[in-house]
């Protein structure tokens, strides 16, 4: 936590400094890398809202997203981390969205995927996408490593953008 704690120190000082505002969909991570961020003092200039959307109903209801629209597509998947990532930036109007969806564990999803898969997108200046897999079933510990991956990625991202 106190590893999370500090990343997430160092994004919130970039994002301040660059005058530069987030969007967060998240799943399998369960809120922690929201919550990350909001535990820093200024969180209110930098972070515009996210959700825990850990369901097909959220993501609709949240996100807007049906995957009938989306053939092909499927939760936990780079595909639809690129989708979530974009369509939570787009909708609050931020200059990056962030968006990590997987499977967290004891088990693995109804996909294939094991636990300690997840897929994280990010959209803005640049656009990426990443898999982790963190080969545990243990899912506290693959949530905060999800966190923490999450925000590294995104750090690392950040520092690099003009």
């Amino acid at each position: 936590m106190v590893i999370l704690s500090s990343i997430a120190h160092d994004v919130s000082e970039l994002l301040i400094k660059k005058g530069e505002t987030i969007a967060i969909s998240e799943s399998s991570s369960g809120g922690l890398i929201s919550a990350a961020l909001l535990a820093v003092p200024g969180a209110s200039r930098y972070f515009l809202g996210g959700g825990v959307v850990y369901t097909a109903v959220a993501r609709e209801q949240l996100l807007g997203i049906n995957f009938d629209d989306y053939p092909g597509i499927r939760s936990s998947s780079e595909p639809y981390a690129e989708l979530a990532a974009a369509t939570i930036k787009d909708r609050l109007g931020a200059d990056w969205g962030l968006a990590e969806t997987g499977a967290a564990g004891p088990s693995g999803n109804r996909y294939g995927d094991a636990a300690g898969h997840t897929c994280i997108a990010v959209n803005g200046r640049y656009n990426r996408v990443f898999t982790i897999e963190t080969n545990s079933d243990s899912r506290e510990e693959n949530m905060w490593q999800f966190a923490s991956e999450t925000l590294t990625l995104f750090k690392k991202l950040l520092s690099e953008a003009n």
